[in-house]
């Protein structure tokens, strides 16, 4: 018995993962949780205690894209990693760190480009969005660094073309330790531009970030 209720268990949390995946690349749902309490819904297990880990669905994100997006996936993977070369020269002066989906290869259409860059001050990236003529909004973050130390961070955000980029400013400091990743909760890896061009350098698909050494974590 005890067997058989290991087994439904095993599956339940098999279906919960896929369905999770399929949510975050079909809906656009970037936040694991919210992921996951929304596949437990319509799997019809609201209360259930057999959540998957994170990285399990980012897993489960890189083989549904494998299987029904295939190489379409793979040419918007390629356009925002361009996107994310060009802020990335654009924004050179504040030693911007390309980070999440576009990185690791899981991004897809409803990704965005997201960066951190490193200021004295929020205020030099306000003057220097608002010298360029670029319309930005402006939010905040809270970000984890340590189990229980959090901080909350500026955001900028502008379109560029059809891609969103996403901007957090750390201070010069923020260089030396990257926040907790919300997938393994291990440091966020991060890429600088010539980590960006040996990507792009390769064929473009999930597996080069997997093989390119990531400079400026």
């Amino acid at each position: 018995m005890a067997k058989q209720a290991t087994t439904r268990d095993q599956r339940m949390r098999q279906r919960l993962t896929q369905e999770a995946a399929r949510i975050m690349v079909d809906e656009g749902v970037r936040d694991y949780y919210q992921a996951k309490r929304k596949a437990a819904v319509r799997l019809a297990a609201p209360d259930t205690q057999n959540m998957p880990r994170n990285r399990e669905i980012q897993e489960a994100v890189a083989e549904y894209q494998r299987l029904f997006q295939g190489e379409g996936q793979v040419q918007r993977l390629r356009e925002l990693r361009e996107a994310a070369r060009e802020a990335m020269q654009f924004f050179g002066r504040f030693r911007p760190r390309l980070v999440g989906a576009v990185l690791d290869g899981t991004a897809g259409d409803w990704s965005d480009v997201s960066l951190h860059l490193f200021a004295d001050t929020p205020e030099e990236l306000d003057v220097f969005l608002m010298d360029n003529g670029i319309p930005f909004e402006w939010a905040e973050r809270r970000l984890r660094f340590k189990r229980d130390a959090w901080a909350t961070l500026p955001v900028y955000r502008f379109v560029a073309g059809d891609v969103m980029v996403d901007m957090t400013v750390f201070t010069p400091d923020g260089l030396r330790q990257a926040p907790l990743s919300p997938v393994d909760g291990q440091p966020m890896e991060r890429a600088n531009l010539q980590a960006l061009e040996a990507l792009l350098a390769g064929s473009g698909g999930q597996d080069d970030a997997l093989t390119i050494p990531l400079v400026g974590r």
